[in-house]
């Protein structure tokens, strides 16, 4: 996740803490396990013994120093603050059998607003089990290219790193790339993928797209970040965009879908499930309490109804959007809770 200049003061925590002590600085590790088997949705289970599915219960999860870090503890909470994941499974999945992964991820608990990439969010916690669902019940994401823009932990690209052919994590800033780095060799051997295939790179919506080619310098190890001409062309072939948590400031969120306005536009047609979390704020301009930018977030896209038709000709052409409805995304992933103020959209690009 992305975030503007001067804001090194003002602190925030993210509603994620993961089972760390809230408010307590430096990064931590968080491990969880997931499965094959989702939790139950809301409405009790009357349709899943009808979908062959039952309950299950899986392990807790745990949070650690990072490290490095004075002072390691480690937490492991239940229902009064642990952390207890309840599974079901899924009976005749013909494709891939049940399994348990642990995921790690290092994280901070609080941050300076340009720092909030290193948090872990509400929405990357449901873009996650997005793509979980997608990678343990069908074959639609497997071996494609893909990148997540604005990645902050990169938790997103992880999970799909299981199953991609290529997976660009971007971001900007070293200490958010660093980061990023060192979640991807933590979780490299647990989650079972090749290294090689997930690039972290820095990708600066204030420069656009395509970002500058650089030059692999030792004197800099922020030159490790840098594109190649190769790679560059690469994620333009790539079909697949994640992006979760990018929408808080007006700014940035034109300068975010300027970038996927040019990158959408490049190469291979591609496909942007994006997620969000409201956040409201009392506006003066409306004498009422408002979703920072949501308003200003809907105006780059045309929303398709039901159909597949237009319900407003007069938004931007190019891209096209509709909501998913979040009951059709299991939750495998019990440490958030996803409110009434999450959102996911699928976004794809129409030329004029």
């Amino acid at each position: 996740m992305e975030a503007g200049g001067g804001l090194e003061a003002e602190q925030v925590m993210s509603e994620v803490h993961l089972g760390c002590p809230p408010r307590f600085p430096g990064l931590y590790l968080s491990r969880f396990t997931f499965s094959s088997r989702p939790l139950e949705p809301p409405g009790g289970d009357d349709g899943e013994r009808s979908s062959g599915r039952e309950l299950v219960t899986s392990t807790s999860s745990s949070c650690e120093r990072a490290s490095g870090s004075p002072d390691a503890v480690a937490v492991a909470v239940d229902d009064d603050g642990d952390l207890v994941l309840d599974r079901r499974r899924r009976i005749g999945d013909r494709r891939r059998r049940s399994e348990d992964l642990v995921l790690t991820v290092q994280h901070g608990v609080t941050s300076s607003l340009r720092s909030v990439g290193l948090q872990v969010w509400k929405a990357a916690m449901l873009l996650t089990d997005f793509v979980l669902h997608k990678s343990f019940t069908s074959s639609e994401f497997d071996g494609v290219t893909a990148m997540e823009i604005g990645a902050g932990t990169g938790l997103v690209g992880l999970a799909h790193a299981r199953v991609a052919r290529r997976i660009f994590i971007t971001d900007r800033g070293t200490d958010i790339l660093d980061n990023c780095l060192a979640n991807v060799r933590l979780n490299s051997s647990m989650l079972k993928f090749d290294e090689a295939k997930v690039l972290v790179r820095e990708l600066d919506w204030k420069l656009s797209w395509p970002p500058p080619v650089g030059t692999r310098d030792a004197s800099d190890p922020s030159s490790i970040y840098l594109w190649s001409a190769s790679e560059i062309k690469e994620a333009e072939q790539a079909t697949l965009l994640f992006a979760a948590d990018v929408i808080y400031s007006d700014d940035l969120t034109d300068l975010f879908f300027d970038t996927v306005r040019q990158l959408m536009s490049s190469g291979a047609k591609k496909v942007m499930y994006l997620t969000l979390e409201k956040r409201y704020n009392f506006s003066l301009d409306e004498l009422g309490v408002v979703a920072n930018g949501y308003k200003h977030f809907r105006s780059f896209f045309t929303v398709l109804d039901g159909c597949g038709g237009q319900d407003n000709a007069t938004l931007k052409p190019g891209l096209v959007g509709e909501q998913i409805d979040l009951a059709m995304v299991p939750q495998y992933i019990r440490e958030y809770d996803r409110g009434k103020d999450l959102e996911m959209w699928k976004l794809m690009y129409w030329p004029d």
